[in-house]
């Protein structure tokens, strides 16, 4: 049986249909091809951009630029979960659509894409492939590679491609050089996201298993460099390809100068740094302020083969430290995590480490407007807090600061704090000094990778600090082929921690701190954070419609991290520190953003 409409249901309908057409034609009609496209307002690079600010479009090309890495590698392919491979092969042998401008927050403009539209809500985005784009081996980057590559690093690749896939409800071929992604959800930054996928070649992978590649085959890229040859756990030789299709494009003058980069892999950070001394690689970047003004004065700095510089950076310090991981206990008693953060002795182990050169990171967007704010929460930062205030710390409204100690080596007022938590959570001290709660010890496991340090020199401070509040604290060193498998694996209590911050984030935060992430093996949340209050900042940051917006929901996201205790932050990486060799030079212009493998090796070249 059919049911009829009655007649103001047919006009009812129609005018549904009226509005729903006229949506999509207003959409349709304010998007408009463009050169490139920012997260708010307009790109600053106009159209007939010559290349990038921080770039010299003049630089010579030649030369052989030799890098460094610690551990050893097993594979090349660096898009599928197997496998360790050097990280420089992403960036350096594949492109995107889109590639961004590191003189603004977050801005692309067109690379294997000669155009980008979107609609003014940013529900869909459309990309014009260049028709001269080519692979390495000279084959055209057609549609039909876009959408295959989205497709399958979205179901088969390395877990960083998964999240954006889930939020793609269609890819389309609209033309024959253009693709459209229409999007499952409101979110602002996919338009973005999409354009920074790498391309890989559909046909190289036809009959086969994508995810099976090792080090006998490499996915065929279209950038400006290509493997030349391989020393299984040793080293990577890359060639600058002659052939490169887009040598001439404004986003590629002055950059990728140098005919040949090796890639050297050495046993840990101290070989490294002696390699370096002796000649065999021709850069390093430091990240301690006291080893920068006190180990670079050795025989070929001396002569002046080697010099320093530092690269300023606006970008907000990103968090640096010691993450706990909440899934298992002790460490999933917040009062506990807060002992703690109490135990650490901050002052005492920045003057030893870094001469007290380096301040401390004491916020997830420390040295930014994105940072919150001391004091109790206002403003609109409250309002976006207000709805999981009963069910949240009480710092997280109140405001959260860190403990800061004596200076001493005792640090006792901040131990008799820690003391007090451990009681409150009822882990007490019995005869032996070792606290106790229903017949069990009190012990933490420290996971550390081998020839990390500096990081070993800091936990041996902390560990007899543990040790005099009566904690258990066991020490273990490890490879860097058991450590990422250990952390893979979310098997840790407590190990060494490092996420990046940007002035545009966005959702790269599920990745970090999502709990839809929480319990996935291969998860950047390794803090195990879950919580609701979390996940709607993050939306909100995703969905902010201007800067003003982001900036409440960055600032409510960093109370909530902080005051959740999950982390113990160190010192603050303020500025680039590169040491290299004195024929390694740059334009002298350092972007926003600050030092990147973007910035270096992309941009510098090799002089006569």
């Amino acid at each position: 049986m059919i049911a009829k409409l009655r007649p103001e249901s047919y006009l009812i309908l129609r005018t549904v249909m009226a509005l729903f057409c006229w949506a999509l034609a207003l959409s349709a009609a304010s998007a408009q091809p463009q050169h490139g496209i920012a997260m708010y307002g307009t790109p600053e690079l106009p159209p007939d951009f010559v290349s990038l600010p921080y770039a010299n479009p003049d630089a010579p090309k030649g030369g052989t630029l030799v890098d460094g890495n610690t551990g050893g590698f097993d594979s090349i392919n660096p898009f599928v979960v197997k496998g360790r491979v050097p990280w420089q092969l992403r960036f350096l042998t594949h492109e995107s659509l889109m590639q961004r401008n590191q003189d603004e927050p977050f801005a692309l403009y067109g690379l294997l894409a000669e155009s980008v539209e979107v609609p003014e809500d940013r529900s869909w985005v459309e990309f014009t492939l260049r028709a001269e784009a080519r692979f390495s081996d000279g084959s055209p980057v057609t549609v039909a590679d876009v959408i295959w590559s989205y497709e399958t690093l979205g179901t088969r690749g390395n877990q960083r491609y998964r999240g954006l896939w889930t939020m793609i409800a269609d890819i389309e071929q609209t033309g024959p050089r253009s693709v459209r992604f229409t999007f499952a959800e409101e979110n602002r930054e996919l338009a973005l996201l999409v354009g920074l996928r790498p391309i890989l070649k559909k046909a190289q992978w036809e009959g086969r298993d994508f995810t099976a590649s090792g080090l006998d085959e490499a996915p065929i890229g279209s950038a400006p460099y290509v493997i030349d040859s391989v020393d299984p756990g040793r080293s990577v030789v890359l060639r600058r390809d002659p052939d490169y299709w887009g040598a001439d494009l404004p986003i590629r003058r002055g950059t990728n100068n140098f005919d040949t980069i090796r890639i050297e892999h050495f046993g840990d950070q101290n070989v490294l740094f002696e390699a370096f001394k002796a000649g065999e690689i021709s850069y390093l970047r430091e990240f301690n302020a006291e080893a920068w003004a006190r180990d670079y004065d050795f025989p070929a700095a001396q002569r002046g083969d080697v010099v320093k510089t530092e690269i300023p950076s606006e970008q907000p310090t990103g968090l640096t430290g010691y993450v706990m991981n909440s899934r298992r206990p002790p460490l999933d008693d917040i009062r506990v995590r807060d002992a703690l953060i109490h135990a650490f002795n901050f002052e005492f182990i920045n003057d030893t480490i870094t001469g007290g050169r380096q301040p401390r990171i004491t916020s997830y967007f420390s040295d930014s407007a994105l940072a919150m704010r001391p004091g109790p929460a206002s403003g609109a930062v409250a309002e976006l807090l207000a709805p999981f205030a009963e069910d949240l710390p009480p710092a997280v409204m109140q405001g959260y600061t860190l403990p800061q100690g004596d200076g001493t080596a005792r640090n006792r007022r901040s131990f008799r704090k820690a003391s007090g938590l451990l009681d409150a959570a009822g882990w007490q001290v019995d005869d032996r000094g070792q606290r106790m709660r229903d017949g069990q010890p009190l012990a933490v496991e420290i996971l550390l990778r081998q020839g990390a340090q500096q990081d070993q020199q800091i936990i041996d401070v902390y560990v007899q600090a543990l040790q005099r509040l009566g904690i258990a604290a066991r020490v273990t060193t490890v490879d860097d082929a058991q450590y990422y498998q250990r952390v893979g694996a979310l098997d840790f209590d407590i190990t060494d921690f490092r996420r990046a911050a940007s002035l545009s984030p966005g959702n790269e935060q599920r990745l970090y701190w999502g709990s839809a992430q929480a319990d996935a093996a291969g998860s950047r949340n390794l803090m195990g954070v879950k919580s609701p209050a979390v996940d709607a900042m993050i939306d909100a940051m995703t969905t902010a419609r201007d800067q003003d917006g982001l900036v409440a929901a960055a600032r409510a996201l960093d109370r909530l991290l902080a005051a959740g205790r999950y982390v113990i932050p160190i010192f603050s990486f303020d500025v680039g520190r590169i040491a290299h060799q004195s024929n390694l030079d740059w334009s002298g212009r350092a972007p926003l953003l600050g030092d990147s493998v973007n910035f270096m090796p992309e941009t510098w070249w090799q002089a006569e």
